[in-house]
């Protein structure tokens, strides 16, 4: 049986793999059986992450050693029942290889929606409030908190809503990310950004929604409950590589040609 690197014995029947060096494909076809949402596009994301660094043959192809399989279980194992960032089970890992001791939080519970001001790093994350039998819902913020929140008036934000910036519930509230769609809106509009030019803005963001929800739409389909909750987390990184692709793409859209960053 795999030894994982905190010192548990893993089910994802990577066995095979002791004593010597086995594929990409061996190793999803390895860790499957308990991460069936797993891809190779996973490993490879995770080893340009640093997480795991397999060794290359001379013609470049990865190989894989029972520890750098046992590392993937490990870390697929924090993302899906801690939830842990990349950046804090990197962390676990260092200190497991200096033979340190490492205490693991207990499982985390499945969060509802994006954090879009967690992936952006800004202060005041949305939080849920208390639901009822089918879990908690997202909190609401009414018009009146918007528009002091934003500093906007009736009108500005009529005017957002007419161009599909920001879209109010049925029961007139707002999601909590609509205060700091609100704000990023009010704030360009300092610089004569008007609505109608966010509209392309708006449409890029669905489009990237829309690449995000492709990939995570099947493990929320999935009968294991455990894949399905981390469809959600899977969601999460999503969502913060594109927003990280997008800041830099505008950045360096932004640079006179023939000059470095």
């Amino acid at each position: 049986m795999l030894r994982t690197p905190s010192g548990g014995t893993g089910s994802s029947g990577a066995a095979g793999a002791e004593g010597r060096l086995v594929s990409i494909g061996t190793v999803l076809n390895l860790l499957r059986e308990e991460f069936p949402e797993v891809t190779i596009s996973k490993i490879r994301f995770l080893e340009a992450e640093g997480l795991v660094e397999p060794r290359r043959t001379p013609s470049g192809y990865r190989k894989f050693s029972t520890e750098d399989v046992a590392r993937l279980a490990h870390v697929l194992r924090m993302q899906r029942d801690h939830y842990l960032p990349l950046k804090v089970i990197r962390e676990q890992l260092d200190a497991l290889a200096r033979g340190e001791r490492i205490q693991l939080p207990a499982p985390a519970q499945p969060r509802d929606a994006l954090d879009l001001t967690d992936v952006l790093d800004e202060p005041g994350a949305p939080t849920a409030a208390p639901g009822g039998p089918e879990g908690p819902v997202a909190a609401r913020i009414g018009r009146a908190e918007l528009l002091a929140g934003a500093g906007a008036t009736e009108e500005e934000l009529a005017e957002w809503e007419s161009y599909g910036l920001l879209t109010a519930h049925p029961d007139g509230g707002f999601d909590a990310d609509s205060m700091t769609i609100a704000k990023l809106v009010a704030d360009l509009g300092r610089f004569g950004l008007e609505p109608r030019h966010l509209r392309a803005v708006k449409a890029a963001a669905e489009r990237e929604a829309g690449l995000v929800e492709q990939v995570v739409a099947p493990l929320r389909r999935h009968r294991n409950p455990q894949t399905r909750a981390h469809a959600e987390a899977t969601a999460r990184e999503l969502a913060a590589l594109s927003v990280r692709l997008h800041a830099a793409l505008v950045r360096a859209a932004l640079q006179p040609r023939g000059q470095s960053q």
